[in-house]
Order: C-alpha cells, then structure tokens, then sequence
C-alpha cells in the first residue's frame, strides 16, 4: 500500500512540473486608475476609458492563471489610483517570476490599430523581458488580429527617452513588460474593447504568452546599462501624441527616405527634420526604427559621425524585429 501512495505522490509531483505555471508568482498591473475626472486623454471617440478596459482584462486573466496553478496579485481590484513605485513594489517585495503590466494605446491617427509592447532599456541586456515581449505580441496578434497586420516590440525608452517607464524601471531585474494590445483611439477598437467577450479574448492571449513563456527556458537579464547608455531622443508624451501634426508620422517617414535619397546637403537637412518629427509624433509607430536609421545614414553624410552612431543604436536597441 506504501509503495502505491509513493508512486501516486511521483505522479502528482510530476504532472505539477509538467505545468509550467504551476507555483509561479505573476504580478498584474491594470494600468492607470481613479483618473476619469482629471484627465481626459484616455478616453475614446465614444467615451470608453482605457483604465477600464485594463481592469477588465486583468480580472479575466487573474482567472485564467489561477486555475492553472499560478499564484496572482493584482496592483488594484477597482478604478482608484495606485502610486506607481507602489505597483512596481508589490512584484519585487513578493519576489515575482513575471510583472505584466495591462494598458491600451492612443494616438492621433484614429486609423491606426495594432499590439505594442515595451521591454525596459536596451535589448541585449533584458534579454528575458524581450522574449516575453516578442511572444506575447505574437499570440495578441493571433487572437485579435487574426495572424496580420504589424506588431511593434520597443524598449520603454522610446516613450519616456530620459528613464523609461516607473513601473518596468523599478521592477528591473523580473522579466516584465506593459502590454498596449491595441488602440482605443481607433473607433471600431474602442468599440470592440467595451465588450466583456472581447476583454476575455485578450485576457486568453496573454495568458496563452505567459504559459509559453515560462514553458521554455528564460534568458537572462543583464545589469541595467552595462553595456549601452545613449542619450535621450526627446518625442511628444502622452496628451502631446494628440497634435493634429502627429497624423503625419507614415508622410514624415517616407518623405524623409526620399530626401535621403537626394545627393544635397540641404535635401539631408529637410530628411532628418522628417525622419525626427516622424519619430517624436509616434515614436511606437511601425516605422519608427526605419526613421532612426534614415536618420543615421543622412547624420553620415552630414559629419556628424557621433550622432548618426547613437541613432543606429537606438534603432537596433529600443526596437526588436
């Protein structure tokens, strides 16, 4: 009789290490909160705010890990506001294998529509935040997107150029990364994100990423800057991405490659103005890392052989194919 209670435990004990989630401490941040009354930015065409959508999303997800095995803690349960080092704080003081951060996108152009995922710092250092950021765009593509359109996989600096974002800044170190599965400001989206069949949709992306995720090997993360430390890009934040000149990224990047193409010095001048201002009105656009480097080969044939490195590392660094 011992001898079948033994290998009942070694089955047991071997199908919980079959489950990659089983145990694992996963932090989930619905981003922002408690905001409706003072900022008017994340709200859509139609009213939906986006620290709704975010709650919602979450709650699901909570859900979905927790009958699998996972141990969840959430930053807030409600629509209140919670001090970001205070978000970043609940992962690192319940030593967390993954903080995923829940957020929706905005930006002037109310065609655009696609996932975005931020990574903190330089991408051959936070090689693990990487991998969780390429996978889960992929299944958030998948299932919202039905396999197509682009998927745009950024260091946080490319938003916040001077430090990157608090909640991925202070929780270095736990592979982590904010999730913009969409844009609220795209009417149809917007639409699409009040539905609870929808929010459920994409709480089962993220959940189909972060099983696969810890199904394989994790990389490594690298100390914060021991390779790389590149001065700031400065670009328009937040409210600032609402300019009615920030609709003419896709134009300002592609004239900017013709002017390149000219052999002028003044046709360089106008092509590295266009390239800059593609970049500051949507620097998470899917053409934002051609116009670094469009930047970088005009900044070359300008002389200034310092800047035109910086921008070639910042195309290579702050955006992951």
């Amino acid at each position: 009789m011992n001898r079948i209670l033994s290998i009942i435990l070694l089955l047991l004990l071997l199908g919980c290490n079959r489950n990659p989630l089983h145990q694992k401490i996963i932090v989930l941040d619905p981003g922002h909160g408690g905001t409706a009354e003072t900022d008017s930015y994340r709200a859509g065409a139609a009213g939906e705010r986006e620290e709704w959508v975010n709650l919602r999303v979450a709650l699901e997800l909570e859900k979905l890990l927790a009958e699998n095995g996972a141990k969840v803690l959430l930053t807030r349960r409600d629509d209140t506001h919670v001090d970001l080092a205070d978000r970043a704080q609940l992962a690192v003081d319940n030593r967390a294998d993954l903080f995923l951060s829940i957020h929706h996108n905005a930006t002037a152009d109310t065609t655009v529509n696609f996932p975005t995922l931020y990574f903190h710092g330089y991408a051959d250092e936070n090689f693990a935040s990487v991998r969780l950021a390429q996978i889960t765009g992929e299944k958030l593509r998948s299932h919202l997107f039905n396999g197509g359109g682009p998927v745009v996989v950024a260091s946080d600096h490319t938003i916040f150029p001077a430090s990157g974002t608090a909640v991925l800044r202070e929780s270095y170190g736990i592979p982590g990364i904010i999730s913009e599965a969409s844009f609220f400001t795209n009417p149809a989206e917007e639409q699409r994100l009040k539905q609870p069949e929808y929010n459920r949709l994409e709480a089962e992306a993220l959940f189909d990423a972060i099983h696969t995720f810890f199904a394989s090997r994790q990389p490594a993360i690298r100390e914060k800057n021991s390779l790389h430390d590149l001065p700031p890009f400065a670009v328009f934040r937040e409210a600032d991405r609402m300019q009615p000149q920030a609709k003419n990224w896709h134009d300002f990047a592609a004239e900017a490659k013709d002017f390149a193409g000219i052999d002028d010095e003044d046709a360089w001048e106008m092509a590295y103005t266009l390239a800059s201002m593609s970049i500051r009105s949507f620097p998470d656009s899917p053409v934002a890392r051609d116009a670094h480097l469009t930047r970088a080969y005009v900044l070359d044939k300008l002389g200034r052989g310092d800047e035109a490195e910086s921008a070639r590392t910042i195309a290579e660094q702050f955006y992951v194919r």
